[in-house]
Order: structure tokens, then sequence, then C-alpha cells
């Protein structure tokens, strides 16, 4: 038993956490309460980029070293579910981002004739857009093939996982709220419609932020995810007519065969924002055991999974 871990979450940064402690030969269980294609994360948009995530001096190196993974993945996307794609963050400027942009290959500013839309500014890249559900079913395949067990389970609290195994991860993202409690987590609603893509194979993204909304599209194959909004402390799961109305009506402006695109359906996650940002911390178990705390990345669970999947793994093997 006393290799024994149990990954409580099995969204993107458990599935992360417990693979790399799998590499360190532990013998690991993830127990999530929701399928793969029902967590958070398989909403997710999913571009790599640090968005509403804290703390910023940590975030810089937990993205990059995603962003490695990532750039590796992408050799194989129809596996991976991994592309590098191009695309434009308007209303951008360079020269403000953190000290990690300059390991970004490839960052460009744009002049304001290049930016597509009214928005005047912008940053031109080529970054790893993730098709989630196909991601995520890779993850849980090497997770798998590494001799984790991934298994349907709800829990009432932690101290569940700890009667079990010497080593618990907390990887439950909002949930952790009532979890560990953690009054300082809160909802922040993302609504997304996903559309036939009519042909588009660059990727766009805007924020407004003080009116809690964005405007941006990611093309697949298949679809184009259209989003989107960041509405604090709103737990509505269920689509809003009007909301999806406005979310196509904004991507239209950029690019207007979005307007009369095909509704393939539509898509609401609870981002896991957190007072303080992401939680990475070791508690000691009565008994000697250890629980470690993964969860609060935000808007940006997809951009530092691994590099906080690391982080954790190294405080669950002590």
């Amino acid at each position: 038993m006393k290799n024994d871990v149990i990954v409580v979450g099995g969204g993107v940064v458990g599935l992360a956490t417990a693979t790399r402690l799998a590499e360190r030969g532990r013998r690991v269980r993830i127990w999530s309460r929701d399928d793969l294609l029902g967590t958070t994360s398989a909403v997710a948009g999913a571009l790599w980029w640090p968005y509403r995530i804290e703390p910023a001096a940590e975030v810089g190196a937990w993205s990059l070293e995603s962003l490695r993974m990532y750039e590796r993945m992408a050799v194989d996307p129809e596996r991976t579910g991994v592309r590098r794609v191009s695309g434009v963050h308007a209303g951008t400027v360079l020269d403000e981002l953190g000290a990690w942009a300059e390991e970004v290959e490839g960052l460009r500013q744009l002049a304001p004739e290049e930016v597509p839309g009214p928005y005047g500014t912008g940053l031109a890249a080529r970054l790893p857009l993730i098709d989630m559900p196909v991601h995520l079913t890779f993850l849980r395949g090497w997770f798998e093939a590494l001799g984790g067990t991934f298994e349907r389970r709800e829990v009432a609290g932690l101290e569940e996982a700890a009667a079990e195994a010497p080593v618990v991860v907390d990887c439950t993202g909002l949930a952790a709220r009532e979890l560990v409690p953690d009054p300082g987590l809160r909802p922040v609603r993302g609504q997304l419609v996903l559309v036939e893509n009519p042909g588009i194979e660059e990727w766009f993204t805007a924020a407004d932020e003080s009116a809690g909304e964005t405007t941006y599209y990611f093309p697949h194959e298949d679809r184009l995810v259209l989003g989107g909004t960041a509405e604090e402390d709103d737990e509505r799961l269920v689509p809003d007519p009007a909301t999806a109305a406005a979310i196509v009506a904004r991507c239209a402006r950029v690019r207007p065969e979005i307007a009369g695109a095909r509704i393939l359906g539509h898509r609401v996650g609870l981002r896991p924002a957190r007072a303080g940002g992401v939680r990475i911390e070791a508690v000691p178990l009565p008994g000697g055991g250890r629980l470690v705390h993964n969860y609060g990345h935000g808007g940006a669970g997809v951009t530092v999974a691994w590099g906080c999947a690391e982080r954790a793994a190294e405080l669950a093997m002590g």
C-alpha cells in the first residue's frame, strides 16, 4: 500500500498529475465523479495561453512546461488531439506580457491593418489548439498503459480517499470548494457554441474583461468552437439562448461567414477560479499520510496542466 496514490478528479489536471506519478512508479488510481466527457475540461476551448490565472510569479514556468509537452504531442495530432495552429490575439500587446512570452517562438506584434475586426492591436502566434474529447481519451489511455486505473466514484470528502491510500492528490477543481472546504473558490461561467466549420483555418481571440465576455473561434476539422463568456459567480449550467446568439454575432463581426454556419450544439462549463490563484500544497494526514492539493486553475487548466502536475507529483513523492 505504501506506493498507492489516489488522485481525486479526472479532468486534464488530474490525468496529467496521475500520469506523472505513474511514470515515477507509483500505483495510481483516479477517482472521477464524471466520465471523461462530463468533466469541465471536456468543455474547454482549448487554446494554450495563460488566461485568467494566478499567481503570476509561477504561471509562466508552469505554462512553458506545458507548452513543451503539447508541442511534442502535436507531432501526432490524430492520436493526441493536439495541433499547432496560427491565429491572432486581438487587443494584446507583446510588451505587456510576462517574461514567459520571450520563450514562445513566433509571437509577433501586428500592424493595425493586419488585425481582423474593429480591434486595432493584436498579436500573431502559432500555438497548440487542443481537441479536448480526443485529448482526454488519449491521456486516459496513456495513464492506463502505465498501469493506472480510472474509476468512476463520487466522494463526500477527501478522507474517503485517505482511508484507502497513504497519498491523496486533490484535483477536484470547483468541487474543492466543498470537499476541502475552500471558500476562496468561485465559479466563472463559460458558454460556447459549436457550429459547422465554414472553412476557417485560423483561430481568433479578443477579451472584454469589463463586460465578462470574450470573442473567439477555434477551428477543428469537423466544427468551429465559438465563445464565449466569463461570468463570475454564475453557476447556471443550462445554455442561455440570448447569450448563444450574442456569441455568434460577435464572432460573425470578425468572420461574416460564421453567421450562416449550422449550429451543432452548445456547451457550458464552470471555471474554478480561486482567490490567491492556484493552490499546490502538501498537507500531512493523520497516521503519516499526505494530501496534496492541485486546484484553482481558473480559465487556464489546460495551459498549466503539466507544469502543475510536475510540482504536485514532486510533493506527493515527498
